[in-house]
């Protein structure tokens, strides 16, 4: 992968079998490999953003609730917890134990932001 380090097992088979999925308007809840690419890579590098916010690398973003903040997975460690980050705030906030619980949260309103 060209961010530097490979993506997590789970979110790779899905990507495999499906390269993105989008809900019912047509908001993606997982992004295609490309885009989760050229995202985290155009956030990584992104000097202005830096000077704002916490680094970027700790999380391998993958989807977007649609209002300004992201979805992300622990880029470098083995740990299958989902987080969102608020671009408002900065904040990090766990709110799914896996990626099959995420898409299952917010498919039925669990997760809500």
């Amino acid at each position: 992968m060209r961010l530097g380090h490979s993506l997590p097992a789970d979110l790779a088979a899905l990507l495999r079998e499906s390269n993105g999925i989008d809900d019912e308007y047509g908001d993606g809840l997982i992004w295609s490999a490309e885009r989760i690419a050229s995202e985290n890579k155009s956030l990584r590098d992104d000097e202005a953003l830096a000077s704002l916010y916490m680094p970027f690398d700790p999380l391998l973003f993958f989807a977007d609730a649609g209002n300004g903040d992201l979805f992300g997975l622990l880029s470098r460690i083995d740990r299958l917890d989902v987080f969102v980050w608020n671009y408002e705030n900065d904040s990090r906030t766990w709110v799914a134990p896996t990626l099959d619980k995420y898409l299952d949260w917010r498919l039925t309103g669990r997760i809500e932001l």
